[in-house]
């Protein structure tokens, strides 16, 4: 069991990270293509970071584990 939380932690600081610069660039490009102002929305950047990157590791631990 502690090796599998230690699996769920190193996803969840792998995610976390990915998901922030990820959402980062997409909120950029819209900015710059709808709006036409290059501008980062780092409020939602950091909360879908935050979101996904404890979400999905979560589920990802939770299908992997053996059915008892």
């Amino acid at each position: 069991m502690k090796g599998s939380m230690r699996q769920v932690l190193r996803d969840i600081a792998i995610t976390t990270p990915i998901t922030f610069v990820v959402t980062a660039v997409v909120t950029y490009l819209y900015s710059l293509l709808v709006h036409e102002a290059g501008a980062v929305n780092w409020e939602t950047a950091f909360q879908l970071a935050l979101i996904f990157g404890i979400v999905l590791p979560l589920t990802r631990a939770r299908s992997d584990a053996p059915r008892s």
